[in-house]
């Protein structure tokens, strides 16, 4: 018969592997220990008894559940009668993942858009007055960060259109990606 310390153990392999998966993605690993813990659960929880299950001081359960509240995949959940404040789990993967699409990472394609747009420009500008090398040069380079460009504006449009929750049709990229039609 499965004991309290089976169940735990169970628990605590699911939340390793959600806290290496979180750290993978950019997040510290107990992010996604304590939003495992909450998303087994089927209360609400103290951050006290996160803490216990996780063998984690008070001070790194705090600092976690403030920025796991901060991204919405953990919220206050009211308990009547009780004066300490209990915590529950955004249970939509789908939610989670699409607010980290619209809020991280468009964040870093758009500013890569824009560093290669400035180089581009930047190098117009020095193309005038240079010799046949450097021209020859500066003319590889605008290629190459043509290409970085393109894929960076494909790239956004599929976080947006993921984000949205649109379709995703990746057969007009094909063409991008496929070395046969390379000439």
């Amino acid at each position: 018969m499965p004991t309290d310390d089976d169940i735990l153990a169970a628990e605590l392999r699911v939340a390793e592997v959600i806290g290496g998966l979180m750290e993978f993605w950019g997040f510290k690993a107990v992010m996604g220990r304590l939003w495992t813990i909450l998303y087994l659960s089927p209360e609400p929880l103290p951050a006290a008894e996160l803490g216990e299950r996780l063998q984690a001081s008070t001070g790194a359960v705090s600092m976690a559940l403030n920025d796991l509240q901060k991204w919405g995949v953990v919220k206050k959940a009211w308990r009547p009668g009780e004066r300490k404040d209990y915590y529950e789990p955004e249970t939509s993967i789908w939610k989670m993942i699409t607010r980290v699409f619209r809020e991280r990472e468009l964040a870093y394609v758009r500013a890569a858009i824009e560093a290669f747009e400035g180089a581009r420009k930047q190098l117009a500008r020095l193309k005038s007055g240079v010799d046949g090398d450097t021209k020859k040069r500066i003319r590889f380079m605008d290629g190459r960060l043509s290409s970085l460009l393109t894929l960076s504006r494909i790239g956004e449009g599929l976080l947006l259109m993921l984000s949205s929750g649109q379709q995703v049709d990746p057969t007009p990229m094909k063409s991008l990606f496929d070395p046969e039609d390379e000439s």
